[in-house]
């Protein structure tokens, strides 16, 4: 019985992890793990252009979505969307590239008002100073940038595995 479970176990983590797939919900699983990378880097790259080098969010946002998808098309293709059977790989990250560029977008959108110098100038939220002495106001593209990721994230699976993948068949 022990062993049975123990095989059970393996099947599913071989399943979730190391096989190939075109389930959608395991490829929306392993997309965490390639999306949450990817903000990492995206994220980090944001930060040290803006604390660092003192660049205005936007700029800081669009330097790091160029660093974040870049990761997010390698490891995209060869874990998550492995299966999908793509002829012409430079037309497949042009598409790839084009949702990620509405995603950024979308950031900028959604970050604009936490900017304190951002695309349409000083945001909302900066100019009210709606989070009070909780965050130093030239911090509030924090909590905009956390908000921007949670949508822009479903964004981007829903259209890649929807609009880019979706000849692939379903398990």
């Amino acid at each position: 019985m022990a062993k049975e479970k123990n095989k059970t176990e393996g099947g599913l983590f071989k399943k979730l992890f190391i096989e190939e797939t075109s389930n959608t919900f395991i490829q929306f699983f392993r997309s965490l793990f390639v999306g949450g990378a990817a903000t990492v880097v995206d994220f980090v790259v944001l930060i040290i252009c803006r604390e660092l080098f003192h660049m205005p969010e936007s700029v800081g946002a669009a330097v790091g979505f160029v660093f974040g998808v870049t990761v997010n098309y390698i490891i995209s293709t060869l874990w998550v969307f492995a299966k999908a059977k793509v002829e012409n790989r430079t037309k497949d990250f042009i598409f790839f590239v084009i949702i990620g560029i509405i995603g950024a977008l979308l950031t900028e959108l959604i970050m604009a008002p936490f900017s304190v110098d951002g695309i349409f100038g000083e945001g909302f939220f900066v100019t009210h100073q709606t989070f009070g002495s909780l965050i130093p106001v030239d911090k509030y593209y924090i909590p905009g940038k956390i908000i921007a990721v949670v949508l822009v994230y479903i964004w981007n699976f829903c259209a890649r595995k929807f609009i880019l993948y979706r000849n692939c068949e379903e398990e």
